[in-house]
């Protein structure tokens, strides 16, 4: 369904800044009823009166239910030239909100040879606001664009009655909330995705939304962004590949599968090779949860090792448009786990998740270990990560002579933890071993022509707690030995890393 207009009955032609609550206006008719099997959520549109590019305000005015707001004009590729702040009123208690600024740092991205243009939409990020039945405008600038209007989503407007069972994950993926999970009307998505040849990098954003939301309405926030993207911008789907609350829970975002290279609609310039993580939420005003920065690191080190990438490296992108930092066929070099901001003149995704990248990509560099576990010549890769109930499962991959699959059942490794891999022949049998460091020890994995295996491995108590872990034969006996920060915590020797030093 498309966006609908809702009649404006009052304009505010004060100043734009008020001192008191105004009166409200007398509420519209409600939407004609909708079936429940039509899904998704609905968009009514308030129009801003006016052409004046310095000062634009709507009055305060009852409205038809909604839960996010964002503010939307004519012109795909205009900026906004200014600074726009809404006052929402609770639907559950009638209080008014404070003013709350749209973060107008934003412009279309679903632009380019998969995409015509009819229809596009520029617009703000989207607020979630919660249940709300008001809203009031102030906007000013020195370029103002034409065509405002306020967009306001109900994502409950069209929710299925009962949602599509959850599909299968594929085999080694992180836990994700797919589509079906969520809520998504897929009616509502124009074409087919397009899919990429690899994914190179993975960009994180945010959505710019407000941190006071409770995580049993992300599922919520996800199906408006959706609309949003969808019905008020005319974009063929959500932009960001992966949605993130700040309880860690990972929602499916663009179409097309998870583990496939699908183009989405996230970084301008930068779309082709690369996919998205957006943490629901504001991390300029909040710092980002242990929740949020452990699935940021799951799903990217996941993602990019179905390419045969590690978050720890680099690569080089070319952009395919002038995006404002970049110039059309322009070349960078990036963080294969980088922020928005280091693509396009932005600050997405806020100054404290963009700190926190760093980190990020060392502690999942120390998760992840490369090695030929099963002697056919090829390397195999493992990965830690730590899953929802604080175990952590292991992920191994077979090398590229049998292409990136994952094992079908991951290994759940003892403890939660799972922080440090190493590689390495431990029992000197030929055979590459792996050894992971978890909450309560360390767990060895002895590598055969089967891969690896638990049999004959000892475990460790030696606790590692600087989050690094490396194997080295440092003495010439053809035994790798473990060491952690330099200091050697385990020596190899024929039955494996089993001599703790002392």
């Amino acid at each position: 369904m498309r966006c609908r207009p809702v009649a404006v009955t009052a304009v505010c032609t004060a100043a734009i800044c008020l001192t008191s609550a105004p009166t409200v206006a007398a509420p519209p008719a409600p939407p004609a009823a909708r079936t429940a099997a039509t899904g998704g959520g609905e968009v009514h549109t308030v129009a801003v009166p006016g052409i004046d590019p310095v000062q634009r305000s709507l009055s305060a005015r009852t409205t038809r239910p909604f839960s996010m707001v964002g503010l939307t004009w004519d012109d795909p590729y205009a900026r906004l030239g200014g600074t726009a702040e809404v006052r929402t009123r609770d639907s559950r208690t009638g209080a008014w909100s404070r003013w709350q600024a749209l973060d107008t740092d934003a412009r279309t991205h679903e632009s380019g040879s998969d995409h015509t243009g009819a229809g596009l939409r520029a617009g703000t990020k989207p607020l979630w606001a919660g249940p709300s039945d008001g809203v009031e405008l102030r906007a000013e600038g020195s370029a103002l664009p034409r065509g405002l209007r306020i967009d306001l989503v109900d994502p409950q407007g069209g929710v299925p009655a009962s949602v599509s069972p959850q599909e299968e994950l594929p085999a080694g993926a992180p836990d994700v909330t797919l589509r079906s999970g969520w809520g998504a009307d897929e009616s509502m998505v124009g074409d087919a995705p397009t899919y990429n040849a690899s994914t190179e990098a993975v960009f994180v954003h945010h959505t710019g939304t407000s941190n006071g939301y409770a995580c049993a309405e992300s599922a919520s926030i996800v199906r408006a962004v959706f609309t949003y993207h969808v019905e008020s911008q005319g974009w063929n789907d959500i932009g960001y590949h992966f949605l993130v609350d700040k309880c860690g829970t990972v929602f499916e975002g663009r179409a097309g599968g998870i583990d496939r290279p699908v183009q989405g609609a996230h970084t301008y310039g930068f779309n082709v090779d690369t996919s998205s993580i957006a943490v629901i939420g504001d991390y300029n005003a909040a710092t980002t949860t242990p929740e949020a920065r452990e699935a940021i690191m799951n799903i990217a080190s996941w993602k990019l090792g179905l390419h045969g990438a590690t978050v720890s490296g680099t690569t080089t992108l070319t952009s395919a448009d002038d995006n404002g930092r970049f110039e059309e066929g322009e070349r960078g070099t990036f963080d294969r786990l980088s922020g928005h901001r280091d693509a396009y003149d932005t600050d997405c995704p806020g100054d404290n998740l963009y700190a926190d990248l760093s980190a990020m990509r060392e502690s999942a560099a120390n998760r992840d270990a490369t090695g030929d576990f099963d002697g056919d010549g090829d390397q195999d890769r493992a990965v830690g990560r730590e899953t929802r109930d604080g175990a952590s499962s292991l992920t191994v991959r077979s090398g590229p002579e049998r292409g990136p699959r994952a094992t079908a059942s991951p290994t759940v490794l003892m403890g939660a933890g799972g922080h440090a891999l190493a590689s390495g022949d431990l029992n000197g049998d030929g055979y590459d071993d792996l050894a992971v460091a978890t909450g309560r020890g360390i767990v060895t994995y002895h590598g055969s022509p089967a891969g690896l295996t638990t049999a004959g491995a000892p475990a460790l108590t030696r606790v590692v707690r600087n989050g690094s872990l490396t194997a080295h034969d440092t003495d010439g006996d053809g035994y790798a030995d473990l060491l952690s920060g330099g200091e050697v915590v385990a020596r190899g020797g024929p039955r494996g890393a089993v001599t703790p030093s002392g």
